[in-house]
């Protein structure tokens, strides 16, 4: 793909779009930049591109720049409504997502995962197992470090391990894993997408270019896996912690069992895994799968998983507190999310929820709340939505912020109890992302 002299239109200056333009204009395109906010705040970005800067076209954010460009970039998070996507479709400008980009000029073998929930856990794992191997190997993607940023190096990794967003997946064409991992999908981000079936077809995008030479990861939980499996190309594994699979991996009482693509049996131990819940069984499913593929060794992957102690924000303890047992779960953004959470412990939970709604079917909450939580303590923009569909299942309170639904829970809480952060909701009513709020979250149970 020559891009040199090509009028290319980059759609948002996050970091996503920040290493766009460096590679774009790596290439001798012609990068034109617009961001919702005005340029005036994008002093970081100008910051961060450094001299480059110098030779980037700012514009302004509307449909006027199209009749000069030739493609266009949009970051992740832009969605196909966009007033500039919209019109740039109608007019056939050619729109790539950054992941597409960097597909076309990436080296080693990509594995790509997806899903609604774990994908930040599976990739990381991966990545550890093939480095416990003597891989050589590249993080990244939707995890913090973009792919696009990556074709600027050697490139001279065995494997490049990237979690993809569906936001990312809306604006592939070539895109094509030589292992895709689809963990699961539940209903997210229907305020981008339009509803949960758009957002299911979008993550599915991972398999449609792979060949019988690649592997294709599914859960068997997932009725649906089954219907995506008549139409792929590539081999196919599922993972279950419900039913014997007779093509992958399941959970037998205290083994993981493993049938290879090749027909052989393993076994793994289930004490190797050290991170809560059963849905870590499930990301730790899905990595055996991939590493193994990769020609990893068992005894090397059961070493990694041994210490492997999964991702902060994800269900992870904070402190306990005169018995109380806090636990962050700010990643924790939609509804399957907190289903997940609520399903890790046997303790009485006292649960915070809110934040920034994304059109979360919270209604469906309803029997597991009733099951699981002692106490529903909701916050933020969403606490009022979030009452009038399950507020009734058990005793709730509602607070404005999430410092005083943090102090609130602990003033309800008794000794044996779990004060658990598991917000079904995005950040960005209080914080500017999951992350701010999970280490708020520590600091104010640090200072109970």
């Amino acid at each position: 793909m020559n891009l040199k002299g090509q009028r290319i239109l980059v759609i948002g200056l996050g970091k996503t779009g920040i290493a766009s333009v460096r590679f774009l204009m790596g290439q001798g395109a012609k990068v034109i930049a617009t961001d919702e906010k005005p340029q005036s705040e994008l002093k970081d970005a100008v910051h961060e591109l450094g001299s480059l800067s110098a030779n980037l076209e700012f514009c302004e954010y509307n449909t006027d720049i199209l009749s000069r460009v030739d493609m266009i970039v949009p970051s992740p998070g832009v969605p196909p409504s966009n007033i500039i996507l919209a019109e740039a479709g109608s007019r056939k400008i050619p729109i790539l997502s950054e992941i597409e980009l960097a597909y076309r000029f990436l080296k080693p073998p990509l594995i790509a995962i997806t899903g609604t929930n774990g994908k930040t856990t599976t990739t990381t794992l991966i990545g550890h197992i093939l480095a416990r191997e003597g891989k050589r190997v590249f993080v990244g993607g939707n995890i913090g470090n973009p792919l696009i940023g990556y074709l600027d190096g050697k490139q001279d990794d065995d494997y490049a391990v990237v979690e993809v967003s569906s936001f990312q997946l809306q604006w592939i064409q070539s895109f094509h894993p030589f292992i895709s991992i689809l963990l699961n999908t539940t209903c997210d981000h229907v305020d981008y997408h339009g509803s949960f079936e758009a957002y299911r077809a979008t993550k599915e995008r991972i398999f449609e270019n792979q060949k019988d030479s690649d592997l294709a990861i599914l859960n068997a939980d997932e009725p649906r896996s089954f219907l995506l499996e008549k139409n792929m190309a590539a081999k196919v594994q599922f993972f279950s912690t419900k039913t014997e699979v007779k093509k992958g991996i399941f959970l037998n009482y205290k083994t993981l069992v493993h049938y290879t693509p090749y027909g052989d049996r393993e076994e793994y131990p289930l004490d190797m895994i050290k991170m809560p819940g059963l849905h870590n069984i499930e990301n730790v499913m899905a990595s055996i799968m991939a590493a193994r593929y990769c020609g990893c060794s068992p005894g090397n992957i059961i070493s990694a998983v041994g210490d492997f102690k999964g991702i902060p924000h994800r269900i992870e303890f904070t402190e306990e507190k005169n018995g109380v047992a806090f636990y962050d779960d700010s990643k924790g953004t939609n509804v399957g999310a907190v289903a997940r959470a609520l399903e890790t412990f046997s303790r009485p939970i006292i649960l915070l929820m809110g934040g920034r709604d994304k059109e979360g079917d919270f209604g469906t909450m309803s029997p597991l709340v009733k099951s699981k939580v002692k106490e529903l303590v909701l916050f933020g923009e969403a606490r009022n939505k979030i009452y009038d569909l399950i507020g009734g299942a058990v005793k709730t309170s509602k607070t404005t912020t999430l410092k005083e639904a943090i102090e609130l829970a602990y003033r309800h809480s008794s000794p044996g109890d779990v004060v658990l952060l598991s917000p079904g909701c995005a950040s960005f009513d209080e914080f500017s992302n999951y992350k701010e709020r999970g280490r708020f979250f520590k600091d104010v149970v640090k200072g109970l």
